[in-house]
C-alpha cells in the first residue's frame, strides 16, 4: 500500500516506543473514605475541635464555678489548686471569665472550619477539573454531564458543609461528656454513677433503634433517589406527557415511587421507633435530673453531700445525654459527606490518558488504522477488531454501515478519546498515543450533529477555535460558514449572546456557527459526523456550501448516514460489527453486491416513501 509520506517501519517502532514510554507515574494512593479526601485541610480541622472542645470545656468548668458562689456565700472563702483562696467575687470572675472565654473559643472555631472548608472546596473543585482535563475525553461523554455535575457540586457542598459545620460540633460533643463525666467524679462519685447509669441505660436504647442501620438506610437512600428519578423524568418530559400522555403513566411511576419509599419508611420506622422514642425519652434531661436529684436529696439528707455540691452536680448530670444527642443527629450529615467523598474519589480515581515523555509532531495529514482493537470500558463486546484502512492526505473517506457497526468510534479514536487495546491508530505516520493533547487536536477538527454553543457572545464561540484571532478573521470564518448574514441581523450582531448551550438560535444556525469554528481552526484533519442529517431543505443548502469551503484542501472523514451525500468520496469504508467489511468507490461497492450494495437499495426505496392521507388510493402513476 503507497502510504505517501507515512511512517517506515522504523519510525513506526520508535512512535509505538515513545507511546509506550509516554505512561505517567502512578500517582500516589490516597486514603479513602472520608477522612482521606479531607485530608488537606485536617490541621484546620483539629484545630477547631480542638478549640470547640476547649470552649466546651471553659463552659462546663464555669458552672461548677458557679456552684463555687454557692459555697463562698454558705462558708466563707475556699482554697483552688493553682488558684489559691478564692472568695465570691474570685469565683463571679472565674466563672464570668471561663463563660467569655467559651463563647470566644466557640466562634474562633467556626471561623477556622470554615476557612478549611472553603480552603477544601477551592482544592477539591480545582482538582477535579484539573483531573477531568487529563482523563479520557471517552470517560466524561460515557459518565454524562448529571453525574460529573453532581460530584463537581453537591458532593463537594456536601463536603464543605460537613467540614464547617459538623467538625466544630463533634469537637465540643466529645469533650462535654468526657469533661462533665469527670468533674462529676470529682464532686461526688456516687451521684457521677447515677448520671451514668442513666446515661448507659439511654445507649442501650439507642443500640436497639440503630439495629440494621446500614441495610435500612440502603434502602431509604434507594427509594428516595427512584423519586428523584420519577420527578426529573416528568419534569423534563413535560412537552411529551401533556401531549401523549396525559400525565397518566407518568405520574403513576413518581407514585409508585412515592408509595414504595412509604413502605420502606413506615417498615423502618416500625422496626426502629419504639427504640428511638425510648432513647429520646432516657437522654432527654428530665430522667437524668429526676434520678440524680432523688439520690442527692438521700445524700444530702445524710449529710454525705453539701448543698453547693448537690446544685453543681444537679447543673452538670445532664451535660453527657445532652452532649451525645446532637451526635445522633449529626449522623444524617456523616453519611451525605462519606458518601460525596467516595464519589469524589471513585472520580480521582480514573486513570489519567498518558502523555508522551517525548512527543512526536505528525508529518502530513494521513490518517491509519493498523490492526486497531478496542472495547469500551465496563462492556463485554468489542467495538472495533482488527481494523485497517488507510486515508491519504488531501481525500475525503465516508465511514458506513449499520446501526452500531462502529463508525462513531472509529472518529473517536483519533483524537484519543480512548487508547486502543490493540493496532495503532496514526496521524502523519505517528502513532496519536505519541502526540501530545495539544498538537493531536491542532491536527483534527470535528463538526458532530450535537452543536454545542456556550452562554457567551457568538464571535466568542467561534473565537474559542483560535483565541487570538482578530474580529476580521472571526468575521472571514462566519462569511466561509454561511452566518454572517444571520449574525449581523441579531440584535447585537457578533455581541449577541448565544444562550445556554444556544438556545437562543436555531438547529441551523447553531451548525454554522459550529463550523464557523473549525473554519476558523483550520486543522488539517476534519471528521464529520454527517451535519446535515436533520436540517431543513433551506439550512441543508447553507449548511452544504458551508461544508464545502470548510472540506477544501484538508483530509476529510465522513460518518455518512444519508448515502446520497458521500457518492463522490474517494473511498468508502463499510463497517460491520466492528470490523471493515467492503471498501472501494461507491461504483465498485455497488456492483460487489455486498452490505453496501444492500444499504443502497434500501436508501433509494426510502427515497420513494410519501405520506398519503389514504393508503387504499394512489396518485396517478403511482403503484400500489
Amino acid at each position: 500500500m503507497d502510504m505517501g509520506s507515512s511512517a517506515s517501519v522504523a519510525e513506526r517502532k520508535t512512535a509505538a516506543a515513545a507511546a509506550a514510554a509516554s505512561a505517567p507515574a502512578a500517582p500516589k494512593a490516597l486514603r479513602r473514605g472520608l477522612w482521606g479526601i479531607i485530608d488537606p485541610v485536617r490541621g484546620a480541622i483539629w484545630l477547631a475541635m480542638a478549640m470547640a472542645g476547649l470552649g466546651m470545656v471553659c463552659a462546663i468548668v464555669g458552672v461548677a464555678a458557679l456552684a463555687g458562689v454557692l459555697e463562698c456565700l454558705r462558708s466563707g472563702a475556699l482554697t483552688l489548686p493553682l488558684l489559691g483562696p478564692l472568695d465570691v467575687w474570685g469565683f463571679g470572675l472565674l466563672a464570668g471569665g471561663l463563660i467569655v472565654a467559651s463563647l470566644v473559643l466557640r466562634v474562633l472555631s467556626f471561623v477556622v472550619s470554615h476557612l478549611g472548608a472553603f480552603r477544601l472546596e477551592q482544592r477539591l473543585r480545582t482538582d477535579l477539573a484539573a483531573h477531568l482535563a487529563q482523563v479520557p475525553l471517552g470517560y466524561v461523554i460515557t459518565a454524562g454531564t448529571g453525574a460529573l455535575t453532581k460530584t463537581l457540586q453537591d458532593d463537594v457542598k456536601s463536603l464543605h458543609a460537613f467540614v464547617a459545620d459538623s467538625t466544630p460540633l463533634f469537637g465540643r460533643n466529645v469533650a462535654a461528656p468526657v469533661v462533665t463525666l469527670v468533674l462529676l467524679f470529682l464532686i461526688d462519685w456516687w451521684l457521677a454513677l447515677v448520671a451514668l447509669g442513666v446515661f448507659i441505660a439511654g445507649m442501650a436504647a439507642m443500640r436497639l433503634a440503630m439495629r440494621d442501620y446500614a441495610v435500612l438506610r440502603q434502602r431509604y437512600d434507594r427509594a428516595r433517589e427512584a423519586i428523584q428519578a420519577a420527578v426529573i423524568e416528568f419534569v423534563q418530559a413535560m412537552a411529551v406527557v401533556r401531549m401523549f400522555d396525559g400525565g397518566s403513566a407518568s405520574f403513576r411511576r413518581y407514585n409508585t415511587a412515592l408509595l414504595t419509599f412509604r413502605g420502606i419508611f413506615k417498615t423502618w420506622v416500625q422496626a426502629t421507633g419504639t427504640a428511638a422514642r425510648i432513647t429520646l425519652a432516657v437522654l432527654s434531661p428530665m430522667p437524668t435530673l429526676l434520678a440524680v436529684s432523688a439520690a442527692g436529696i438521700v445524700l444530702h439528707g445524710q449529710g454525705l453531700i453539701g448543698f453547693p455540691a448537690l446544685v453543681a452536680v444537679l447543673m452538670l448530670s445532664t451535660g453527657i445525654a445532652d452532649a451525645l444527642m446532637p451526635l445522633m443527629w449529626m449522623n444524617e450529615f456523616l453519611h451525605r459527606a462519606r458518601a460525596g467523598a467516595m464519589r469524589v474519589q471513585d472520580v480521582m480515581d480514573v486513570p489519567v490518558l498518558p502523555t508522551p515523555t517525548q512527543p512526536a509532531a505528525p508529518g502530513d495529514a494521513s490518517v491509519e488504522f493498523e490492526a486497531v482493537r478496542f472495547r469500551y470500558p465496563d462492556r463485554t463486546d468489542v467495538a472495533l477488531d482488527d481494523l485497517s484502512f488507510i486515508v491519504p492526505p488531501g481525500t475525503v473517506t465516508a465511514l458506513v454501515g449499520p446501526s452500531g457497526a462502529g463508525k462513531s468510534t472509529v472518529a473517536r479514536l483519533i483524537p484519543r478519546f480512548w487508547d486502543v487495546a490493540g493496532g495503532a491508530v496514526r496521524i502523519g505516520g505517528v502513532d496519536v498515543r505519541a502526540c501530545s493533547p495539544e498538537v493531536l487536536m491542532h491536527h483534527v477538527s470535528f463538526v458532530f450533529q450535537d452543536t454545542f454553543l456556550f452562554h457567551d457572545s457568538i464571535a466568542s464561540n467561534i473565537r474559542m477555535a483560535r483565541p487570538d484571532a482578530t474580529d476580521a478573521e472571526v468575521e472571514a470564518a462566519a462569511r466561509a460558514a454561511q452566518a454572517h448574514d444571520f449574525i449581523t441581523a441579531l440584535p447585537q450582531g457578533y455581541d449577541t449572546i448565544a444562550g445556554d448551550r444556544g438556545t437562543r438560535l436555531s438547529g441551523g444556525q447553531r451548525q454554522r456557527i459550529t463550523i464557523a469554528r473549525a473554519i476558523l481552526r483550520d486543522a488539517p484533519i476534519l471528521v464529520l459526523d454527517e451535519a446535515t442529517a436533520f436540517a431543513d431543505p433551506e439550512n441543508e443548502a447553507l449548511i452544504v456550501a458551508a461544508l464545502a469551503n470548510l472540506m477544501r484542501g484538508k483530509t476529510v472523514i465522513v460518518i455518512a448516514h444519508r448515502l446520497s451525500t458521500i457518492r463522490d468520496a474517494d473511498q468508502i469504508v463499510v463497517l460491520d460489527q466492528g470490523r471493515m467489511a467492503e471498501r472501494g468507490t461507491h461504483d465498485a461497492l455497488v456492483a460487489s453486491d455486498g452490505v453496501y450494495a444492500r444499504l443502497w437499495r434500501t436508501h433509494e426505496a426510502a427515497q420513494g416513501w410519501i405520506l398519503r392521507s389514504d393508503a387504499s388510493e394512489t396518485a396517478p402513476g403511482d403503484t400500489p
